[in-house]
């Protein structure tokens, strides 16, 4: 019987996959040939894209920077494989499924453009950041440099490490929009002390979705001797570029937001020279000391998760990161032009495209974003992300998604208008 099973399940395969990624796959090749800012535009194609999500239409989801929905396609694999793992686990989970994994970090290497052989796969951006910020040896009296804008979790690390190694946490302020690129290399670099070993900088920051000069500031750092970590949680499948166009020495992304992949994905990418000096976050045997696999080391944990990446990855090439990308940018534009006609309205966020995409920071002065987020739930459904109690900005961030239609993007338009109007 089991065996029967396996064989229905597995068969069914190439059935499903094709149901969940053919029409996106007609769509685009319907657009081959036009460039991604005009496909941007082309209602058409994008309600194919859409119809490859199951959401729940009732709700407006503008919080896809949290967690995004994934495809149809994604959602058959998680299940598919869950039912070959529980035939009976202890064969089908670790000696069938698990040896996958190694296809799928073949190909998350080649998108991100690494080597295999330094690719991690983890459960979130948090598990991989965390692997490289406790794994680092730091003395006391070591500084780590990084921003008032980064993620809390990543904050709260360092200062773990702070009561209990005696490391020196130092963070930097800028300006939401930064006046350039060039700035915020600039801020980082006077910050730097002979004690500065490690750089910690988002690619692309979660408050206000600014990228940052990657590339300038790793280089800038290891002409120091410095090392630099890069929390790429909001720019990995969100906006083009490959892992020659950061070099930075470790890299963490979480891969259900911007991939659209299960829910407790991720990666990390740590420097092949780099591997064998980092202590992984669970212990592994010495033998891995110099294999990538060693931040693997969690335990008993579902092969059906980050084996249906696989389907992710696919879905995610089948449109392409540079029309998603423009997409994104499209919708954000939609919303931008309608509300910055008002005075009291401010937006946080660089209209520049090399220095934003898709997640953007709107605010209204006199309205608390916390009362703009509750007003929108409470009355449209819309969901948002309310971000306060800084003096230097605060607002509703938002973050739709390639499923994100332009009658939700109206509607939001709509009730922010109202409560515009009565500010």
């Amino acid at each position: 019987m089991q065996r029967r099973n396996f064989l229905n399940l597995v068969t069914g395969t190439a059935c499903l996959r094709a149901g969940g990624v053919a029409r996106a796959a007609a769509a685009t090749r319907a657009v081959a040939g036009r460039g991604p800012e005009e496909v941007a535009r082309d209602e058409d194609y994008w309600r194919e894209i859409q119809m490859s999500f199951t959401v729940d239409r009732t709700f407006i989801n503008l919080n896809n920077g949290g967690v995004s929905p994934s495809p149809r396609v994604v959602q058959d694999a998680v299940r598919r494989y869950q039912e070959i793992s529980n035939l009976t686990p202890v064969h089908f989970m670790w000696t069938v499924l698990e040896p996958q994994v190694e296809s799928v970090r073949r190909r998350l290497a080649g998108v991100f453009g690494c080597d295999p052989e330094e690719l991690a796969i983890t459960r979130n951006a948090s598990e991989a950041l965390e692997t490289a910020q406790l794994g680092l040896d730091l003395k006391p009296g070591d500084e780590v440099l990084t921003t008032d804008q980064d993620y809390p979790r990543m904050l709260t690390t360092w200062r773990q490490r702070e009561q209990r190694d005696g490391i020196v946490l130092k963070m930097i302020s800028f300006p939401a929009p930064p006046p350039s690129q060039d700035d915020l290399c600039r801020r980082l670099e006077q910050a730097i002390t002979s004690r500065t070993k490690v750089i910690l900088i988002c690619h692309m920051t979660f408050l206000t979705g600014h990228i940052f000069p990657v590339k300038q500031i790793s280089q800038m750092a290891r002409s120091r001797g410095i090392e630099t970590i890069v929390d790429g949680a909001h720019a990995f499948a969100h906006i083009p570029f490959k892992c020659s166009d950061l070099d930075c020495d470790y890299y963490g992304t979480s891969l259900h937001k911007w991939m659209l992949a299960p829910q407790g994905t991720g990666f990390l990418y740590v420097r092949r020279e780099k591997i064998r000096k980092l202590w992984p976050l669970m212990a592994a045997p010495k033998e891995q000391q110099d294999n990538i696999r060693k931040f693997e080391e969690i335990g008993t944990h579902p092969a059906a998760t980050h084996n249906a990446i696989a389907e992710a990855l696919t879905f995610h090439e089948t449109i392409g990161v540079e029309r998603k990308s423009a997409r994104l940018r499209y919708l954000r534009s939609l919303w931008e032009e309608r509300l910055l006609r008002y005075p009291n309205v401010k937006l946080f966020t660089s209209r520049d495209p090399q220095q934003s995409c898709g997640l953007a920071l709107v605010g209204v002065e006199g309205k608390d974003p916390q009362d703009l987020y509750k007003k929108l739930f409470d009355e449209y459904r819309i969901i948002t992300v309310p971000i306060g109690g800084r003096k230097d900005f605060g607002g509703l961030r938002i973050t739709p998604n390639i499923y994100t239609t332009v009658q939700e993007i109206d509607i939001f338009c709509s009730a922010m208008e109202k409560m515009i109007r009565q500010a």
